[in-house]
Formats: C-alpha cells, sequence, structure tokens
C-alpha cells in the first residue's frame, strides 16, 4: 500500500496513529487508497504503539438471566455506533470471581462497563484503578472518586408503583420474593418495599432471599403460600416465572388465590400463563447510555451530569394480578 501510494510504511502508519505529523494531501491520499483497497490497520500494532486498543470491556453475573443479554444488546449497537469491539465476561454469579476477571479485560481493553457487579466497594474501588469504568444498576460508592459515573435503574419508583397498584387491588398483606444478599439491586428493592407498604398502610412480609433464576423463584413458591399473603413482589420476571410453575404444579390459581408482580420486563414476561404484571425497565437504553458515558470519557467530549439521574421505570399491568377473591390462610 505505501509504495502505491508512493510514501513510505512509516507515514502510512502516521496517516492513521498520528496524523498531526502528517501533510494534509498526503493523508487524504493514503485515506483514499485504504478505503479502496479496503485496507484497516492492525489493532494490534496501533495498540502497541498508542497504548490504546479501541476496545471496550463488558463483564455481566450471568448471561442465562434474559436481564443481561438486553442490557448487552444495548451496549454493542452504540459501541458498534462509536467504532469500539466489545469483549464479553460472565462471571457466573460468582462475586469472587469478578475482580480477576476485571483484571484480565483490562489488560486488553480502554474502559470498562461492570453491569450489576456483586463484588464489595472496595473491590470496585480497586477496579477503578485499572481503567476508565461505569457501572449499570448499581450506585458509585462516595468513597471511589476514580468510578465514572453510574447508569442507575429507578427501583424505588419500580416498586412503589407495584406496591400501590397491589394495594388498589384490595391486597392489604403482601410479600416479597428478594434475590440474594451480593444483589446491591435486590437490597434497594428490599427497602423499597419495605418502605411503600409502610407508607400505604399495608403489612410487608418478606418471604425470604433466593437466587435470582427459575429454581429460586420455584423455591420461594411454598414460602409464598406459608405467609399468608394474597400477592407478592418479586425481585425479577425469571424468578416469578419459576414461582408460577411451581404454584401451577401446586393447583395453586394464579391471580385466585395470589397475585404475582415481577420486576425487569423481560420477554417471557408477556408469553407466562397468566401473562406477568411487572415492571418494566429500559434495558436496552440503560446498556447504551452506559457506552455513551465512556465514550464522553474517553474523548473528552464532556457532557456528563455529575448526578445522572435514574432510568425511569413502568409498571405494566397484566393478568398475573387481580382484586383479592380468595382470603388467604393465616
Amino acid at each position: 500500500m505505501a509504495a502505491r501510494a508512493g510514501v513510505s510504511a512509516a507515514t502510512v502508519s502516521r496517516a492513521f496513529t498520528r496524523p498531526e505529523k502528517v501533510d494534509g494531501a498526503t493523508r487524504q491520499r493514503v485515506l483514499a487508497l485504504a478505503e479502496q483497497l479496503g485496507y484497516e490497520p492492525s489493532s494490534a500494532a496501533r495498540s502497541l504503539k498508542t497504548g490504546r486498543t479501541g476496545a471496550l470491556g463488558i463483564m455481566v453475573p450471568d448471561l442465562s438471566n434474559p436481564f443481561f443479554p438486553d442490557v448487552v444488546r444495548g451496549m454493542q449497537h452504540r459501541a458498534r455506533d462509536h467504532g469500539y469491539p466489545v469483549l464479553l465476561a460472565d462471571s457466573g454469579e460468582d462475586p469472587a470471581a469478578e475482580l480477576a476477571l476485571v483484571r484480565t479485560l483490562a489488560r486488553n481493553v480502554d474502559a470498562l462497563v461492570l453491569c450489576s457487579p456483586r463484588m464489595p466497594d472496595a473491590e470496585l474501588a480497586e477496579a477503578a484503578l485499572l481503567r476508565p469504568l461505569v457501572l449499570v444498576n448499581r450506585t458509585t460508592p462516595v468513597t471511589s472518586p476514580d468510578l465514572l459515573p453510574s447508569v442507575t435503574i429507578d427501583n424505588v419508583g419500580g416498586v412503589q408503583q407495584a406496591v400501590r397498584h397491589l394495594r388498589a387491588l384490595g391486597h392489604r398483606r403482601v410479600g416479597f420474593v428478594s434475590g440474594t444478599a451480593t444483589s446491591r439491586s435486590a437490597q434497594d428493592r428490599l427497602q423499597a418495599f419495605t418502605g411503600s407498604t409502610l407508607t400505604e398502610g399495608m403489612e410487608g412480609v418478606v418471604i425470604g432471599s433466593y437466587q435470582p433464576t427459575v429454581e429460586g423463584g420455584a423455591a420461594a413458591a411454598d414460602d409464598a403460600l406459608l405467609a399468608g399473603v394474597s400477592a407478592v413482589v418479586v425481585y425479577n420476571d425469571v424468578m416469578a416465572a419459576g414461582l408460577m410453575g411451581r404454584l401451577t404444579r401446586l393447583g395453586v390459581v394464579v391471580p385466585d388465590r395470589l397475585s404475582i408482580v415481577g420486576f425487569d420486563d423481560i420477554a417471557l414476561a408477556a408469553l407466562l400463563t397468566p401473562a406477568l404484571t411487572t415492571v418494566h425497565i429500559p434495558l436496552e437504553r440503560a446498556g447504551a447510555v452506559a457506552v455513551d458515558r465512556v465514550h464522553a470519557y474517553l474523548t473528552g467530549s464532556g457532557g456528563e451530569d455529575d448526578e445522572p439521574a435514574p432510568l425511569p421505570t413502568e409498571l405494566v399491568v397484566r393478568a398475573s394480578t387481580a382484586a383479592v377473591r380468595v382470603p388467604p390462610n393465616r
């Protein structure tokens, strides 16, 4: 290519990596020829010269949970818009594995996006020293100024909508099926449930903490029945699906005996029988916003808020909730 452009190989390299060092007309000739030939400079070689890889690293806790592929899809689409290749890691819901994965990713990327990380705040602070880092669905610890602004969800508003909906249907004793203690969003939703039921003059019952999986939801079903509640709010839709499946096997009719509200509004929610009432989260938008924040930092384009507002949530009412019909046994 250098010979065809009538310049040295070094000039071709500088045209891509240090364009300010190349005469404008020469650079345009090199770029035009590169486009004609379909030439792209080696990212590996470029990283050796510039110390930049041009890539983003993304870590999620569990790709088998439909929540995370939707967020990742939003990240990938926006990363493609900005010209970033993406490296993806799945921690398998193991908080102890996350920091090691982040260290591995950091060697190969320019910035990191961590979606719902389970690791403690101290480890997040350590991770933020490795590469510019933004969080999704987890607040930034005030002791970690190295973290970029996080992309958060209005968990409180979503739970409040769910509780008010159940109160309007006549439910007064309602339960909450929580995720694991290592999930910050599970703890946020649990606290919001406790506060909302108190505010609404309802009796809120914490059913327990379970794995955020179909199996976890199924494990909560018997406990929910024993709790003597007429409705439950479930940490996520995947757990709600497991809970509903177990109730069906027990011959318990939803929502006649128990109304159920999920959280996330994954595609599965509308396909369940009955279709699941749930709190909608703009999952793909959350991923896109996270990449935009990283891009703004890397390019110095600014436009970041010091305290960006949480993304809004919205209750989607379907068939899994109804007015109280059968008083629960207590």
